[in-house]
């Protein structure tokens, strides 16, 4: 890897959880949703259990992003709901969802440095999946977008993306790296198409981007921190 890093490099780089926080606010808009319902039978577990489904289902039909989360919100209430629909409820509920928009844009430790520091040598990409508005919104409020040589904005990330950037980009397979959080839209799909991957865990990860992963495969690297990218390609 040392050997490597001397060599001007492709790094692709996931936004949300990667460069700044993002489920740390649907998680807090859950905790406050299951609240507000207040279910006389089931505990909070089992309410998210059943949030989580609706999830699944929205995100196929609706995409990702806030907008689809406060469907989500409203199918769930109306799913689970133990006493008369109010009007002044339903607002509660999407309000929730819609407030996640207006949420301060916090980067996480140490991204900006080592951005700064690696678009010295490398051509950084950043690649981010959901509804194109409230994305782009969110790389604009970021102030990042200056250490990148173009932002990329998907509806999905499977093996099928990363082959299309690949082909479209001109990338050598070799000297490409995705670097992000997500298992199943980071890492996983990456390798699958021949990319190497960087894997930076976040606790706040959103559970439907849970996978397990092969810590030993040849072109994975783990690190704690994104920090830590420093010490492999600077």
């Amino acid at each position: 890897m040392t050997g490597r890093a001397r060599t001007s490099q492709t790094l692709i780089v996931d936004a949300d959880d990667t460069l700044w926080e993002n489920n740390v606010y649907f998680e807090r808009a859950i905790d406050e949703f299951i609240d507000f319902l207040d279910h006389s039978a089931l505990s909070r577990t089992e309410v998210r259990a059943v949030l989580e489904e609706i999830e699944r289902a929205n995100v196929v039909s609706h995409g990702y992003g806030a907008k689809s989360f406060t469907r989500s919100l409203h199918d769930a209430f109306a799913r689970l709901g133990t006493r008369p629909d109010h009007p002044e409820d339903l607002a509660t509920v999407a309000a929730l969802g819609e407030r996640i928009l207006d949420q301060p844009m916090e980067i996480i430790d140490g991204v900006e440095e080592t951005l700064a520091i690696l678009t010295e040598r490398h051509t950084l990409i950043l690649l981010t999946k959901g509804q194109e508005e409230e994305q782009r919104l969110k790389i604009d409020r970021s102030g990042l977008e200056r250490y990148f040589s173009r932002a990329v904005i998907v509806a999905e990330k499977d093996a099928a993306t990363y082959h299309h950037l690949v082909t479209e980009l001109g990338l050598d397979l070799h000297l490409t790296w995705m670097i992000g959080n997500s298992p199943k839209s980071d890492i996983n799909p990456a390798l699958d198409a021949g990319l190497n991957a960087v894997f930076i865990p976040h606790e706040q990860t959103w559970v439907l981007e849970h996978q397990d992963l092969d810590h030993l495969h040849a072109r994975l690297l783990v690190l704690e921190r994104f920090r830590d990218l420093q010490r492999h390609f600077a």
